[in-house]
C-alpha cells in the first residue's frame, strides 16, 4: 500500500542506523541512503522534544539545495531525557558506564522525532515512550557495554538486546520508538505528504 503511494517518490534516508534502515526495509519500502557529517549541537535552552526536532531539521538542513522534485528526505534523531538533561550517545566505555548507572532503577523518557523533507514541504513529528529499569548491578553493565558495544545508542542502550531482556521493568509507549524511530507515526505522516 505504501510502496503504491510512494512508487513516483524517491526516499532518500539521511540515516546510518541499521535499525533505521530495517524499519523502512520492513515496511516494504525502498531507499537510498545518502550520509553527511552533521556538528550536532544545539542551544542549551531547547528541552525534550525541541532537542530531537531542532536536530532532524538540521541534518535535514544540509541536504535541502540537492533535493529533486520527487525526493522525500528523511532525517531523525533521539535522546534519552532523564533528571532534567538530554542523554546522547556516550563516547567510551567509561561513559556507557555513567549513563546506564544513571539510568538504573529509574523511570527515563525516550524522544525521537523524525523530519520529512521536500522541495516544497517539511513536517517534524516526535513521540515519547516512558522506559524503568530496574536496578542494574555494576557487572550486568559491563557486560552488555563488553558484548553489545551501545556506543551508537542514546543512553548507551538498546531495547532489543540482553539489557533490554533483563533490565527494563515497564514501557509506556512504542516500543520501536525507543529503538529509535517512531514508525506508527511516520507511516502515518508519509502517507500523507
Amino acid at each position: 500500500m505504501l510502496n503504491e503511494k510512494l512508487k513516483n517518490k524517491h526516499l532518500i534516508l539521511a540515516s546510518g542506523s541499521p535499525r533505521r534502515q530495517h524499519f523502512l526495509k520492513e515496511l516494504n519500502l525502498e531507499f537510498e541512503i545518502r550520509l553527511k557529517e552533521i556538528d550536532e549541537n544545539y542551544p542549551s535552552h531547547l528541552k525534550e522534544e525541541e532537542i530531537t526536532d531542532y536536530l532532524a531539521i538540521l541534518k535535514a538542513k544540509s541536504f535541502i539545495e540537492e533535493l529533486k522534485q520527487d525526493d522525500i528526505l528523511i532525517t531523525a534523531d533521539t535522546i534519552v531525557w532523564l533528571d532534567g538533561k538530554a542523554i546522547g550517545k556516550p563516547k567510551n566505555h567509561e561513559e556507557a558506564k555513567k549513563m546506564l548507572a544513571s539510568l538504573s532503577g529509574k523511570t527515563h523518557k525516550v524522544i525521537s522525532s523524525f523530519c520529512l523533507t521536500t522541495v516544497n514541504k517539511q513536517i517534524v513529528k516526535s513521540d515519547t515512550t516512558f522506559v524503568k529499569f530496574s536496578k542494574l548491578t555494576e557487572f550486568e553493565i559491563d557486560y552488555y557495554i563488553n558484548n553489545y558495544h551501545p556506543f551508537d545508542k542514546a543512553g548507551s542502550y538498546g531495547i532489543q538486546e540482553w539489557i533490554g531482556y533483563i533490565g527494563i521493568e515497564k514501557i509506556e509507549g512504542s516500543y520501536f520508538n525507543v529503538m529509535g524511530f517512531p514508525i506508527h507515526k511516520f507511516y502515518h505522516e508519509i502517507l500523507n505528504l
